[in-house]
């Protein structure tokens, strides 16, 4: 029997019991939270005594949306972020071909570029990157993930051409002469991306350690693949043949490959093998509200056209998903930014819903940012979780003003509106597009700053416990692991994160300053702050 006891601490559970003197862990989990007086009796001699000195401990975080594969294989690529302009963008591809001694001829991959921060104001077009990288095909991946550009040698090497068709739902940008400029949005973007060569097992593999690494780093303890493709099967295999992962990651697959998934894995819905679970089905309504592809009901501002951004989907596609989830009894997550595309969810969903008379199993709204304040109201009779990516207020606030206006942006991610409405909801970063930091998205949830110091929307700031719950118990929720973790109680699995301050204690702008001191998943660290 491993028992450790923490103490001397703020212990903040996260559960009706709100602060405990003490918490004791055994095998796992936690086996009392309560009074020294209460707990004291059932530790042993022999159990480790943790003195949290001053310091605070609560549910280990719950990513609600992300990317876990994406992350592992960002650190396989060049870091583009926050590049002043191209030049300074060829600078880095240089610097990465370099320190990774990668031979002409071989694939180059760039990712987290974003035109909105690059001195031209614009993505490079394929004869730019010809002149920045002329040795190797190139793909560059926007910091959205939604958008990206090809060298020429990329587009010879995937075989496309003017000639070639461009998929539903998606962009293959043309110049004034017809030619395929490179940058592709949306539906053709992924179709070209999944055609470029995969990385060696090995070096996936070890990607996937350092990007676990990554999310313990931020207190993480269960993670998200937020578009689990069946090409990733393989990797996947491994991982759990080996037992490499240490994290829980919950997969969400497309619903026309969710079988051949099962087969390969060997993972029913909604049981963990390994540390991995499928959880469900996920759909792409539309794009990113940064990339001005974001599905809106009114025109983007600055266009010549009444452009609203696009869908991905058919209403009838998106029934059908829809379908397929409530027949099999499974979770459906759909991508919606903008609100024409949650009109587009919330109405077929309303109409199965009236037709069936059952709702769906706790549909979520991934991101929800421009979900319009008159249809929040319509989310809670149909059960759906709007996942908020509320860290965009700092991050694009100022270019979500650019584009939507000041009294739109200011509406962008409306937690307080939702707890009005009496809905559940919960935060996410959507890595690899940011880091898992669970701190900086409570801090934006709570003070709603852009980089400019502008303040975002004041009316839809929450209480720094509503943001709290938004990323332990309601994510938990959100999983269909409430009994399981979330808050500290006992019979949960220990999964814990110490933090040098008590979110609850500190005052509103310092809340970003919070530090990870150490992860702990079943009772076990994987993660220590160094000292």
């Amino acid at each position: 029997m491993a028992q450790t006891l923490y103490f001397g601490g703020s212990i903040v559970t996260m559960d009706a019991q709100g602060y405990a003197e003490a918490l004791l862990v055994e095998d796992g989990r936690i086996r009392a939270v309560g009074s020294k007086e209460d707990v004291l009796p059932l530790v042993s001699d022999e159990a480790r005594r943790v003195d949290l000195k001053g310091t605070a401990l609560l549910p280990g975080f719950l990513d609600a949306h992300s990317h876990f594969m994406a992350c592992a294989n960002a650190m396989l690529q060049a870091p583009l972020a926050e590049c002043a302009d191209l030049e300074e963008l060829g600078q880095r591809l240089h610097q990465f071909i370099k320190k990774q001694n990668i031979a002409d001829g071989t694939w180059v991959k760039g990712t987290g570029y974003d035109h909105n921060t690059l001195r031209e104001g614009r993505p490079p077009n394929r004869w730019e990157l010809d002149k920045l990288c002329p040795d190797h095909p190139v793909m560059l991946q926007h910091a959205s993930g939604h958008v990206g550009v090809f060298n020429s040698m990329a587009l010879s090497r995937l075989g496309v051409d003017e000639t070639t068709p461009c998929p539903e739902g998606g962009v293959m940008q043309r110049d004034e002469g017809g030619r395929l400029t490179g940058y592709m949005e949306e539906a053709a973007f992924f179709m070209l991306q999944q055609k470029v060569p995969m990385d060696s097992m090995e070096r996936l593999l070890h990607a996937a350690e350092q990007a676990q690494e990554m999310y313990a780093s931020y207190g993480i303890t269960t993670v998200q693949e937020g578009m689990f493709y069946e090409s990733m099967a393989p990797l996947y295999q491994t991982l759990l043949s080996e037992n490499r992962l240490k994290l829980d990651v919950v997969g969400y697959a497309a619903p026309q490959e969710s079988e051949a998934i099962i087969q390969k894995l060997h993972t029913p819905f909604g049981h963990y093998v390994g540390h991995f679970k499928l959880g469900g089905y996920k759909i792409f309504l539309d794009g990113s509200p940064q990339g001005r592809t974001a599905w809106m009901r009114t025109p983007y501002a600055g266009e010549d056209t009444a452009y609203c951004g696009y869908p991905v989907l058919s209403n009838e596609q998106v029934e059908q998903g829809m379908r397929k989830a409530l027949q099999e009894g499974v979770q459906i997550l759909a991508h919606c930014n903008g609100d024409a595309a949650a009109e587009q969810y919330l109405s077929v969903m309303e109409k199965i819903v009236q037709k069936e008379g059952k709702t769906l199993s706790r549909p979520v709204m991934i991101h929800a940012q421009l979900l319009g304040l008159d249809q929040v109201p319509r989310l809670a009779p149909l059960g759906v979780i709007p996942s908020f990516f509320v860290a965009h207020v700092y991050h694009w606030g100022d270019v979500h003003i650019k584009n939507f206006g000041l009294q739109r942006a200011s509406q962008i991610s409306p937690a307080h509106k939702a707890l009005d409405c009496g809905l559940l909801f919960t935060f996410h970063q959507d890595s690899p597009v940011l880091q898992p930091n669970m701190m900086e998205t409570i801090w934006c949830a709570v003070n709603r700053c852009t980089k400019s110091g502008t303040v975002l929307g004041a009316e839809q700031r929450i209480s720094v416990l509503d943001a709290l719950k938004a990323v332990t118990i309601h994510g938990a929720y959100q999983y269909f692991e409430e009994g399981e973790k979330g808050s500290l109680t006992p019979g949960k699995r220990a999964d814990l994160v110490q933090l040098s301050q008590d979110p609850l204690q500190v005052e509103p702008m310092e809340l970003n300053k919070i530090e990870v001191l150490e992860t702990i998943k079943d009772g076990i660290t994987i993660f220590m702050k160094e000292t």
